[in-house]
């Protein structure tokens, strides 16, 4: 076995027993990204700074005084900003920002001993389903090969394609209506996106502030577990974190399924739904009721007007928080005749289509005339969706079961239609729309491609999600990309 085949659980283990050296399990994964630059995963390697963090690991854990994760090395995503080290948000706009402050996620994972490798690959501003928005290109799923160029989802595209090829031992992401989930379902990983609150926001580039939340993506169930246990925390600087205590999410993982209750949505029965990804969902059912889980049907009136109220808000707080970008006071700047030219300049060549297209929506929805018709509606509209989800739970519900993608990895370049791309989170959109927790697991495998099934979970039961998540982890079997 190599040492970039271990998972996070089992090199945090080494590292403690002395068996590895951080140094040595580092260099293995700075070679094997130099080797797989053609996924482009990675826009900014680090290996400087990896082996001196590496070395520092090395030095704790010779005298027994390292931390959790001491000597782990993690792929941060480039929405992360990280002291002393380049963060653009994959856009031009932000140009070479090097921020003077870390983000307090990246914060929580350095102080516990974690090695950073670097920057990872994201959709523009995390707006995406493919990482194509990218200003450095888009990264390919390493399910794929040079003949079939496939997405590895997005807007966590480089997390999740660093995690299955084996460039990290895990890696952060960031989840405003599926950007963990659906890349994690696309390549074969674990992604959780925690409850809204749990991980601080501060210090990650903001897309739409009451729906992003940080998380990991990872090989297995017990390495999410890992990594949120170290992610999490309460922060004075992010009004929006929560203060309810950091389980040991690990070794929650033992409590299993038994006597759980397990709810199947109605809703999320799309026609035509693929019938592979129908199967999947089936026999997740019957992996979950094997285990002594009860199956029951509910349902969730509201979801079907979930997409279409998640794209009049996200854009809509979009618009707000992009409104700083202005080539004034930091990132790109484009000279004009006068300061008004000079904004309208920066921001013309700085943005993506994407973003200056979700930027267009959502100040026209938050404009005088229309807030009341859309944006406010769409508000009230989140809250019946989240009222859905409290009856259910409040029904004796522990978690609800769905797919997480409609379908497998498509062709980059395979949808062009901004509709259809926006389609791919319709599994997942509803989970933020009620700032729930959620865990993408690997099902199996359609046409030699990974599938992924949903658990969705109430608020702050991380730990009750990852127990049931385990379950389907170990009934399913693990699935790697084939060798490039």
């Amino acid at each position: 076995m190599s040492l970039t085949d271990l998972t996070l659980a089992e090199a945090r283990d080494k590292l403690a027993a002395k068996e590895i050296r951080s140094a040595e399990l580092t260099e293995a994964y700075i070679g094997a990204i130099e080797a797989t630059r053609s996924l482009n995963a990675y826009i900014l390697p680090t290996p400087d700074k990896a082996r001196e963090m590496a070395k520092a690991s090395d030095a704790k854990l010779e005298t027994g005084k390292g931390g959790p994760l001491e000597g782990v090395p993690l792929g941060i995503k480039d929405l992360f900003c990280t002291e002393g080290v380049r963060t653009t948000a994959c856009s031009k706009i932000l140009g070479e920002f090097i921020p003077p402050y870390e983000s307090t996620v990246t914060r929580n994972l350095w102080d516990a001993g974690a090695v950073c490798l670097g920057k990872l690959n994201l959709d523009e501003f995390a707006m995406g389903s493919s990482n194509e928005t990218s200003a450095f290109g888009p990264v390919m799923n390493p399910w794929g090969s040079d003949n079939q160029r496939l997405t590895p989802g997005g807007s966590s595209g480089g997390s999740s394609a660093a995690v299955a090829a084996h460039l990290c031992v895990a890696a952060t992401g960031t989840d405003t209506g599926g950007s963990i989930r659906q890349p994690a379902a696309l390549t074969g990983t674990v992604g959780l996106k925690p409850t809204y609150g749990r991980c601080s926001r501060w210090g990650i580039v903001a897309f739409a502030s009451s729906l992003d939340q940080a998380g990991p993506i990872t090989r297995t169930v017990r390495d999410a577990a890992i990594m949120l246990t170290h992610m999490a925390s309460v922060d004075d600087k992010d009004s929006t974190s929560v203060d309810v205590p950091v389980e040991d999410y690990e070794a929650a993982l033992e409590r299993g399924v038994k006597g759980k209750k397990i709810g199947i949505p109605k809703e999320y029965s799309v026609d035509p739904m693929p019938e592979a990804l129908a199967a999947f969902w089936k026999q997740g059912e019957e992996w979950l009721r094997d285990a002594g889980a009860e199956i029951v049907h509910v349902s969730l009136p509201h979801t079907k007007y979930a997409l279409a109220a998640y794209y009049i808000v996200a854009p809509a707080e979009a618009s707000s928080n992009l409104a700083r970008y202005d080539g004034v006071r930091y990132g790109a700047r484009v000279p004009g005749d006068d300061i008004i030219d000079m904004y309208e300049a920066t921001r013309a060549a700085g943005f993506g289509d994407e973003v200056k297209r979700r930027i267009m929506i959502g100040t026209y929805v938050l404009s005088a005339g229309y807030y009341d018709a859309y944006y406010l509606r769409a508000q009230k509209v989140r809250t019946l969706i989240k009222r859905d989800f409290e009856n259910v739970f409040a029904q004796g519900v522990d978690a609800l079961l769905t797919p997480t993608t409609p379908g497998p990895a498509f062709e980059l370049g395979g949808k062009q239609d901004p509709v259809e791309m926006y389609l791919n989170d319709i599994f997942t959109v509803p989970v933020n729309m009620a700032g729930l927790p959620g865990i993408s697991v690997p099902a199996g495998l359609a046409n030699g491609l990974p599938l992924g099934l949903q658990l969705i979970g109430k608020p702050f039961d991380e730990a009750g999600l990852m127990s049931i998540a385990r379950t389907l982890e170990e009934a399913a079997g693990s699935f790697a990309p084939p060798a490039r």
